[in-house]
């Protein structure tokens, strides 16, 4: 079985046992979470599939938080030549990561 969640803005197709990187999450190591944004819903034998409009509402994904941490550092560099102008700034977003226990149905 598979789904395609959104988290924070983004879409991830997951399956039960996944371990995905997702945009920082207010919960602690160790806490179970439910993704109730389930956009679709398909069995493995691929003859059952249930698309929503936008979302899925009888169907949930259980998942569990491993860990939060930050991720690589991304260098910003501005600069305008001729005007003496340079700015350089750095960037690391964090992360927390998800393994995916189960999608079910129901709430």
């Amino acid at each position: 079985m598979l789904a395609v969640i959104k988290t924070g803005g983004k879409q991830y197709i997951v399956h039960p046992g996944d371990k995905i990187k997702v945009e920082k999450l207010n919960f602690s190591e160790g806490e179970d979470i439910v993704f109730n944004d389930v956009l679709l819903v398909s069995e493995e034998d691929g003859k059952e599939s249930h698309i929503g409009t936008p979302t899925v509402s009888e169907y949930s994904v259980k998942g569990k938080i491993l860990s939060q941490s930050k991720g690589k550092k991304l260098i910003v560099y501005k600069y305008k030549p001729k005007k003496r102008y340079h700015k350089k700034q750095g960037h690391r977003q964090m992360y927390s990561e998800v393994e995916i226990t189960e999608i079910k149905k129901g709430k």
